[in-house]
């Protein structure tokens, strides 16, 4: 496979998996309200989509790594959660929607980390720049969240069910033509997450990775009640969160020079560093043109983090162990985290409203410190023995 042909390979299997994404993360919660649940039921469904990946994804990571592929166990899972999706169409009441979603979302969760483990050992094998294949991604997440809410403007809700599901079939064909890199496989007979976690290094990135997402909860959960209640109209609000991220595939579109300037520990640090400006600036104003310089901040909080935990993961993990390491920051960053710190998050903002955001500050500053104690211990190798 050509170097071309793989970084084309990798950016379809981001914009795939992505588009799916799109359509889920903003309208799932429409679906649910149309199937009759209430508030507090759509909550906690919420709050199952991002805990069922802290339970599944170390699993997913330790059977992965004692395989040494990645390409068929992403298939299995991507055709799996296809299936799985279709469920829903007959599924009605809340326990059974519940089950639903554990099954569904723990084999959507457990495509992610075994995809982005592939992509760094492509990234390493082809001296692909990382950044230029996540960014399509990204793009495609604005077209289908744009193209989701056109469609519920003309369709009924029950429609994203067969989207998102055929979508996530997409994926799986995707996966079909992705590299088959393979790593050594783990023959260690019972795998375990002990070798990661016995040094200082890695605990410290899972310390940065969990205050760095917990500083976005008010933001993706009450950020646009905020800006409407401080009367700012819907399609503005629109355009806010489009630019976020537009700054952060502009900054994808770069990544190669910025991470050999910075390291990954120097991402991080201004990712913490950003957020301590973004959330603090949130609290202060709600006036657009200053809404809007902030936003821009996106591309730190959101993308360097990002940048830095993938080009972390892979200079400082063996391979034998990468999904496990992926899987353990994706169930803290995109699981544990979210699902406990999201009901917090709405108990300060009902209190304080936007003077939430300080808060978000605080834990921002929290993940600095974290990543610059992770600069100092950490000086660019491995932190488990090959």
């Amino acid at each position: 496979m050509s170097r071309q042909g793989a970084a084309i390979r990798l950016a379809a299997y981001y914009a795939a998996l992505f588009a799916a994404v799109g359509v889920q993360l903003p309208f799932w919660p429409v679906w649910l309200a149309d199937r009759g649940l209430g508030a507090a039921q759509i909550g906690v469904v919420v709050s199952l989509t991002y805990l069922i990946r802290l339970a599944v994804n170390p699993v997913v990571g330790a059977v992965v790594d004692r395989r040494g592929d990645r390409r068929l166990p992403m298939l299995v899972l991507a055709a799996g959660a296809a299936a799985a999706w279709t469920l829903f169409a007959a599924t009605g009441g809340f326990w059974a929607i519940l089950a639903v979603t554990a099954l569904a979302v723990g084999l959507w969760g457990g495509i992610m980390p075994v995809g982005d483990s592939l992509a760094m050992m492509s990234a390493q094998e082809w001296r692909l720049d990382y950044g230029r294949v996540r960014l399509w991604g990204s793009a495609a997440f604005i077209a289908t969240a744009v193209f989701g809410g056109k469609l519920l403007m003309h369709a009924p809700p029950s429609v994203l069910v067969w989207l998102i599901a055929g979508l996530l079939g997409a994926t799986a064909l995707v996966c079909l033509a992705l590299p088959d890199l393979r790593a050594p496989a783990d023959t260690d007979p019972a795998p375990t997450l002990r070798p990661l976690l016995s040094g200082a290094p890695f605990l410290l990135f899972l310390a940065f990775a969990g205050l760095n997402q917990a500083s976005h909860t008010v933001y993706y959960a009450f950020a646009t009640l905020h800006w409407r209640a401080a009367g700012i109209p819907g399609d503005t609000i629109g355009l806010l969160w489009s630019e976020g991220v537009l700054a952060e595939i502009v900054l994808f579109a770069i990544s190669g020079p910025v991470v050999r300037r910075l390291g990954p520990g120097g991402l991080l640090l201004a990712a913490g560093l950003g957020g301590v400006l973004r959330w603090t600036i949130l609290a202060a104003t709600t006036w657009v043109p200053v809404l809007a310089a902030a936003q821009v901040l996106h591309a730190a909080t959101f993308g360097c983090a990002h940048l830095g935990a993938m080009h972390f993961i892979q200079r400082a993990v063996p391979a034998r162990l990468g999904v496990r390491a992926q899987g353990l920051y994706a169930g803290i960053a995109a699981g544990a985290v979210p699902g406990l710190a999201t009901p917090l998050a709405g108990w300060l903002y009902q209190h304080v409203a936007g003077g939430a955001f300080l808060a978000m500050a605080a834990s921002s500053l929290g993940a600095a410190g974290m990543a610059w104690a992770l600069t100092r211990r950490w000086h660019g190798g491995k932190v488990v023995a090959g």
